[in-house]
């Protein structure tokens, strides 16, 4: 019903910045919340960030200030603008949509992100 779509992942050594985007299709509209989590190995899958579809946000303690998300409505994409990033932040990141109505969740495959040296 909703395909997501990432990009963005890579390698960046501490202290670089990385950009992921998650483009959205099929049945989208208005009220809705996308957002990013991320899984370290051997670690459960957290949330990093998350906007709905009327830009309100909400961040974990550990990327605040570092970390921006951000939308564009009419393209259906998400942004994750990683700034200052940390080897602590090495994880696979995945995008997820999710109706403000339903408990649904829509998942993008995955995107690497690796910080180090």
């Amino acid at each position: 019903q909703v395909q997501l779509v990432e990009s963005g992942g890579g390698l960046v050594q501490p202290g670089g910045s990385l950009r992921l985007s998650c483009a959205a299709s099929g049945s989208i509209f208005r009220g809705n919340v996308m957002g990013w989590y991320r899984q370290a190995p051997g670690s459960q899958r957290e949330l990093v960030a998350a906007i709905r579809s009327g830009g309100t946000t909400n961040y974990a303690d550990s990327v605040k200030g570092r970390f921006t998300i951000s939308r564009d409505n009419a393209k259906n994409t998400v942004y994750l603008q990683m700034n200052s990033l940390k080897p602590e932040d090495t994880a696979v990141y995945y995008c997820n949509f999710k109706y403000l109505t339903s408990q649904n969740d829509y998942w993008g495959q995955g995107t690497q992100v690796t910080v180090a040296s």
